[in-house]
Order: C-alpha cells, then sequence, then structure tokens
C-alpha cells in the first residue's frame, strides 16, 4: 500500500472513530428527549472537536502533511468556520435562555429531567467552546507547519 493510500486509508478510520463517538454521546440524548432541535449544532461541535484536535496533534502523519496550498486554504476557511462555531454556541444558549428545558425535558421524571438537562448542557458547552477554542489554534498548527515546510534545507 503507497503512503497517500496509507494516509487516506488512516483518515477514513478516524472518520468512522468520529462517527462512533458523536453515536455514543448522543445515544442518552436520543433515548431521553422526543426531539433535540439543536442536533445539528451538536453534531457539528463534537464533529469539530474530534477532527480539528486530531489534526492539531498527529498533522505530520494525515493526508495534509505536504499539502502547502490545501493548508492555506484551510487556514482561510477557519476564519468563517470560527465565526459559524460561535454562531452556534449563541444559538444553544439563546434558544436555552428563551425556550427554558421545559419544552424539551418536561415529559421526563424530575430526576431524569435535571440528569438530561445537565448532560445536554454540560456536553454542548464543552464540545461548542472546545470546537471555538480547536479552530483558531488548528489555523495557527498549519500555519507553523507551512513555514516549516517552507524553511527546510533541500537534501
Amino acid at each position: 500500500m503507497t503512503q497517500t493510500a496509507l494516509k487516506w486509508w488512516l483518515e477514513s478510520i478516524w472518520w468512522i472513530i468520529t462517527a462512533v463517538v458523536i453515536y455514543a454521546i448522543l445515544v442518552p440524548v436520543y433515548k431521553a428527549m422526543h426531539v433535540w432541535p439543536l442536533l445539528t449544532w451538536n453534531i457539528i461541535f463534537i464533529a469539530a472537536l474530534v477532527t480539528m484536535t486530531r489534526h492539531i496533534f498527529l498533522l505530520p502523519y494525515t493526508f495534509l502533511a505536504r499539502k502547502q496550498v490545501l493548508k492555506v486554504a484551510i487556514i482561510l476557511a477557519l476564519f468563517p468556520i470560527t465565526f459559524a462555531l460561535v454562531n452556534g454556541l449563541n444559538i444553544f444558549l439563546t434558544y436555552v435562555e428563551e425556550n427554558t428545558w421545559e419544552t424539551l425535558t418536561g415529559h421526563l421524571p424530575a430526576e431524569q429531567k435535571r440528569a438530561i438537562e445537565s448532560y445536554l448542557w454540560t456536553e454542548m458547552i464543552f464540545f461548542g467552546i472546545g470546537s471555538v477554542i480547536a479552530a483558531p489554534a488548528l489555523a495557527v498548527r498549519l500555519f507553523i507547519s507551512i513555514w516549516k515546510q517552507h524553511n527546510e534545507k533541500p537534501a
């Protein structure tokens, strides 16, 4: 297997792992609630944090490692992505503040209601803020990678 094919295979394995993580985190939500209107943002936050963190720490082992133009394009894309993630987090906070949890968890017994509300709040804040922090961190990491690769001494 070539080096490129191996890196793409590894990338697809990581996306499968990311999908499993998303599923595992959202299982309690599926079991407890009839509807979760912020499911899309929830999935985006989890996928963004896992993927960006992976690329921050494992960049030399990814398909991006030597692709300078693609890294620049990703850096430029991370600016609007960061703002979109902040907007998604704001949508969550506004939704909870304006609608309260009652419409979503009012059908649950009191103990389970408190537990799922706490769980949702914690995981949305964790993955939302984590993804907002990881986006500029990834941009810095990609910039450093471009700089180092540009200044490599030829063999």
